[in-house]
């Protein structure tokens, strides 16, 4: 079977039956795409091991990061995986193809005291009393910012207290609003009345009246950073580390952060245990049995 007719119909899959998200679609159109322009042979049964991992080394010599190079090596795997399944080839060309380790980096986040000194500033406007409600949603409840984008008037659960969110693999979760973000999101709504159109299902609009994009929301949070006296350059996930980690120092519970971060596994919010020696040392003089003082 011809390789880009091969590539066609698993994104067809992956979109109409694995319903993936366009994110996750768009960088797997990207990655086989680059994989397709690499290979001279047309077919499927042409590729090969030797053609997988010269494939990493032109990566490699092109200088994409080593996450780049993971995700487009384990694009191609699931691939030929499917392919394999379909019994299109006799093996998984890319399955022993090791991509290089990523540099595990520690988040960013925002000092806690001068975060809330922040979002404690007073706020006047319509459009002022936007941002600072989604800055106070993002900090509240730890929102990725396809999430937060996504929000509707009905994506609140139980009273209005809880959202209901769609992440990432269209896996939905609920996740708890602060009593401050919640006070936030009521005055925001009552201007949003005047603002939005009439058909506007979306929580966050823009002047426009309709749904704000993603980068939109970025370029608002960096504006409302800057008047609050943070760093221009914050981002949204820069929001959602600091909730992370400042959830995590305060409870220590890392199995409730995953939930409501919506990470699928635990190995991905270990990232947020790098806390401070001190306090640890506190918790465990204050906790073990054997190092309590009497």
């Amino acid at each position: 079977m011809e390789l880009q007719a091969a590539i066609d119909e698993y994104l067809k899959h992956l979109r109409h039956e694995r319903r993936l998200s366009p994110h996750t679609l768009s960088a797997t159109a990207r990655d086989l795409a680059d994989f397709s322009r690499h290979v001279s042979a047309a077919n499927l049964d042409a590729i090969s091991s030797h053609t997988a991992r010269g494939w990493l080394a032109a990566l490699r010599r092109r200088g994409l990061s080593a996450a780049s190079t993971q995700r487009m090596i384990s694009s191609l795997r699931s691939f030929l995986r499917d392919q394999l399944n379909r019994g299109r080839v006799t093996a998984n060309a890319a399955a022993e193809v090791r991509a290089p380790k990523k540099a595990r980096v520690l988040p960013k986040t925002v000092e806690k005291d001068a975060l809330i000194a922040a979002l404690d500033q007073p706020v006047k406007g319509a459009l002022a009393l936007r941002d600072h409600a989604m800055a106070e949603l993002f900090y509240s409840s730890g929102l990725r910012l396809a999430e937060l984008v996504a929000l509707n008037l009905d994506s609140f659960a139980a009273g209005g207290r809880e959202l209901r969110v769609t992440g990432k693999g269209s896996k939905t979760r609920i996740v708890p609003v602060g009593r401050k973000a919640l006070a936030a999101l009521e005055l925001w709504q009552r201007q949003r009345v005047g603002i939005a159109e009439s058909d506007e299902p979306a929580l966050f609009v823009g002047r426009d009246g309709r749904r704000l994009s993603a980068r939109s929301v970025q370029l608002r949070l960096q504006a409302w950073a800057r008047r609050a006296g943070l760093d221009g350059g914050l981002h949204p996930h820069r929001l959602r580390h600091s909730f992370a980690t400042h959830l995590l120092e305060e409870s220590g519970d890392l199995r409730a952060v995953q939930e409501l971060l919506g990470h699928a596994n635990l190995s991905t919010t270990q990232i947020y245990t790098h806390l401070d020696f001190n306090r640890l040392a506190k918790v465990y003089d204050a906790a073990h049995p054997r190092a309590r003082r009497r």
